[in-house]
């Protein structure tokens, strides 16, 4: 694996250290045909497009191609006008992926930005290189939590890598919202994987059992399950046993389809199922077939979300559809973030004043109070000196006109910037 701090030697240019380790994989660009006088903005971009979490950045193509589209001409900074060229990277999902090629974008095709477009593991890792090599670096689409902790950020504000997006315990909170709309008698069995996504939602002390019982929930907890298990038959036991209402936690698409066609044939139906992961996209809850209808999760966007954008103007529901139109596929919530990212980005190098200078291009950034698609981003308000938090809400699975289901937003107990389109209902088996 590339070490990038340990190559950089004193009096050594980024070029030559780069070449001394060897050149990775080149990124693509795709320079402007209209060439600006004051000179090239270039931007790297890595983006999960392969692997285990290509599903979160599977919008992310479709809005580099606009935005290259809308800077063909340039970009008017201060008076002038510069070229725009965006070098896009796979980081195939992977954390030693996403800091090799982040190396690259910085170190070979100096950049002037890097944006790690989301999840985890591509996004800590291009933020440490960005943060290593003094680059401007905006992410988003991970709990800020994860982005801000494990890299020593907690007690350390970082001063290249800002972040937007929601926090871990504005979703928790989110499941509380959604299970209070309901009646049920107040028990909730918990579904946890025994991995680090499950470890952290199954935790004691900052995962969901400590908000649920704080709002006077009973947590029922039968342990955590092997992933990609066949057989929930202990859980299920547990959850009927106790007389659980509510099922909620955190699971992937195909547990989680085992665990709820596991409870229909074993006649457990609770009156709520809200799951983090296996419920964010269209294709989850269509692999559930009819036991998708009237399942629950958090919300991060969707068409019904009011905010325009401050690039084209458009609102969600104009972006919405024009993915539909063009991929023949269902919006997918990453995809407001894959618009709002360009949105903060460009904003910042309008307002440095000079955009070959990154520290002004940083600073900028920190100064950043836009309202995008996804709703208000300002740095200044915390709850972190990197971060900026941003709306969620509760959603449910509901049967859909041009699709098999749609997302509606029942809950704003977390953020009441708009009303719910409608009212939380139990599930049908459950009626």
């Amino acid at each position: 694996m590339i070490k990038y701090k340990s190559n950089l030697t004193a009096g050594a240019s980024r070029r030559t250290v780069l070449k001394g380790m060897g050149a990775g994989a080149a990124a693509l660009a795709m320079p402007n045909i209209t060439r600006a006088q004051a000179g090239t903005i270039k931007i790297g971009y890595v983006t999960p497009a392969t692997g285990p979490m290509a599903l979160f950045g599977e919008t992310d193509g479709f809005a580099v191609e606009r935005i290259k589209k809308l800077v063909a001409g340039g970009l008017e900074v201060n008076g002038e006008r510069y070229n725009v060229d965006i070098l896009v990277q796979d980081s195939q999902s992977d954390s030693n992926r996403s800091a090799e090629v982040s190396g690259d974008l910085i170190l070979d095709q100096e950049i002037d930005m890097l944006i790690p477009a989301s999840t985890t593991p591509t996004i800590t890792a291009a933020a440490d290189q960005a943060e290593l090599y003094e680059i401007p670096c905006i992410s988003c689409a991970a709990p800020w939590q994860a982005i801000i902790f494990p890299r020593g950020g907690q007690d350390n504000p970082f001063n290249w890598t800002y972040h937007f997006f929601w926090g871990l315990d504005e979703a928790l909170n989110t499941f509380v919202g959604l299970w209070n709309t309901i009646e049920t008698n107040k028990k909730v069995g918990m579904l946890f994987p025994q991995n680090i996504d499950g470890e952290t939602w199954g935790n004691e002390e900052y995962g969901l059992p400590s908000p649920t019982r704080e709002a006077g929930y009973e947590v029922v907890k039968p342990g955590y399950f092997q992933p990609r298990t066949n057989d929930f038959t202990a859980q299920i036991a547990t959850f009927k046993q106790d007389g659980c209402d509510i099922v909620g936690g955190i699971a992937f698409v195909d547990d989680f389809k085992t665990f709820v066609n596991q409870c229909n044939q074993q006649g457990y139906h609770p009156r709520a199922m809200t799951m983090a992961a296996a419920l964010l996209f269209p294709s989850g809850v269509e692999a559930l077939g009819d036991l998708g209808n009237g399942m629950s999760s958090e919300v991060w966007w969707t068409p019904a979300f009011p905010f325009k954008s401050s690039l084209t103007g458009q609102v969600s529901r104009d972006i919405a559809d024009e993915w539909e139109a063009e991929t023949n596929r269902q919006w997918t919530q990453p995809l407001g973030y894959s618009h709002a990212v360009w949105e903060v980005a460009l904003d910042a190098f309008k307002r440095s004043g000079n955009p070959k200078d990154k520290a002004a291009v940083r600073d900028a950034i920190k100064a950043t109070n836009l309202d995008t698609l996804i709703g208000p981003v300002n740095f200044s308000t915390g709850p972190h000196p990197n971060v900026s938090t941003t709306p969620i809400f509760g959603g449910q699975w509901v049967p859909g006109e041009k699709w098999m289901y749609d997302l509606k937003i029942v809950d704003n107990s977390v953020n009441q910037l708009f009303k719910p389109e409608q009212q939380m209902k139990i599930l049908p088996w459950a009626q």
